[in-house]
C-alpha cells in the first residue's frame, strides 16, 4: 500500500497516548476557563494539545491547532499538521459523549490524512489518501443511500438550540444533534450517518481531520468557495462545509438552497 502509511501510524500513536492522557479527567466534572472569545477551555484541552506538538511534527512541517498561539511560518510549509485537541469542549464539560480529539495532516493544501478518536464513545476513525477508512481497526466506508429522504444528517448541538435546523425538518430526514464537528465528519466517513453540513463558520482545525476522512472514503466535501476547500490559509476559517457521497451531494445542495432560499 502506498503514500502515507507511516504518517497514520504516527496519528494512531499520538491518538492511544491521548487516549491515556484524557483518562486522567472526568468529563462532567473538569473545570473549565473561558477563552477571550468566550469558548470554554481546559487543562485537558492545553494538555492533549503538547502532547500531540510533542509527537507528530517532524522537520519542516507545519503546526496549526486551536490551542497553540498561531505560527505564520506554517505558511511556507508544504506538510502542516491541523489538531484540534479536544473538538467539542461544551460537551466534554457537560459530560456529553459528544468530543474527539482531531488529527489532520495537510499537504500543499489538501487533507491527506486524518485521525478522530472519542475516548467517550471508543471509537477510533483512520483513514488517508490511498488507504480508505477503518473504524477500530477494521475496514469502514460511506453508508450506500442513494435518496435523502430519511437519511441521516448529523447537525451541530449549538445550531440546532439556536433553532437554525428548523427549516429543514420538513426535509424529510434525520436530524441527530452532536456535539464535535471533527466526529461528525469521522462517523460520515465511517458510515455511521449519511451526511453532515454547517451552517455557521467553522475553523480548519475543527475540521481538517474530518474531511481527510470523508475524501479518503470516497465521499465530497464542499466549503463555502473553492478558496475554503484548501487548508493552510492565512485565515484558517470556512464559512460552510457540506460532507456526504457523491451520490447525495447534488440532492444536499439542491435541499439546501431550496431550505435557505
Amino acid at each position: 500500500m502506498s503514500g502515507y502509511g507511516e504518517e497514520l501510524a504516527r496519528i494512531e500513536a499520538a491518538l492511544a497516548k491521548a487516549r491515556e492522557l484524557l483518562a486522567r479527567f472526568t468529563p462532567g466534572a473538569v473545570d473549565a476557563q473561558r477563552k477571550s472569545g468566550g469558548d470554554p477551555v481546559t487543562e485537558a484541552d492545553t494538555a492533549v494539545d503538547t502532547l500531540l506538538k510533542e509527537m507528530l511534527p517532524r522537520d519542516g512541517e507545519g503546526w496549526l491547532s486551536e490551542e497553540t498561539l498561531d505560527d505564520p511560518s506554517r505558511l511556507a510549509a508544504r506538510r502542516v499538521w491541523v489538531v484540534d485537541p479536544l473538538d467539542g469542549t461544551k460537551e466534554f464539560v457537560q459530560g456529553l459523549p459528544e468530543w474527539s480529539v482531531s488529527v489532520g495532516l495537510v499537504e500543499d493544501g489538501q487533507a491527506v490524512a486524518g485521525g478522530i478518536l472519542n475516548p467517550a464513545t471508543d471509537q477510533l476513525i483512520l483513514g488517508a489518501r490511498g488507504h480508505g477508512v477503518t473504524l477500530n481497526g477494521r475496514p469502514a466506508g460511506l453508508s450506500s443511500r442513494t435518496e435523502l429522504a430519511g437519511a441521516v444528517v448529523l447537525a451541530s448541538r449549538s445550531e440546532v438550540g439556536r433553532g437554525q435546523w428548523e427549516p429543514f425538518r420538513e426535509s424529510g430526514l434525520e436530524i441527530r444533534a452532536i456535539g464535535s464537528v471533527a466526529y461528525k465528519l469521522g462517523m460520515v466517513a465511517a458510515g455511521l450517518a449519511d451526511a453532515t453540513w454547517t451552517l455557521v463558520p467553522k475553523h480548519e482545525w475543527d475540521v481538517a481531520a474530518g474531511v481527510a476522512l470523508v475524501l479518503a472514503a470516497g465521499g465530497v466535501v464542499v466549503g463555502g468557495t473553492p478558496e475554503e476547500e484548501r487548508f493552510n490559509r492565512p485565515h484558517p476559517k470556512l464559512t460552510r462545509l457540506l460532507a456526504a457521497s457523491p451520490v447525495l451531494m447534488p440532492q444536499i445542495q439542491a435541499e439546501i438552497a431550496r431550505r435557505t432560499a
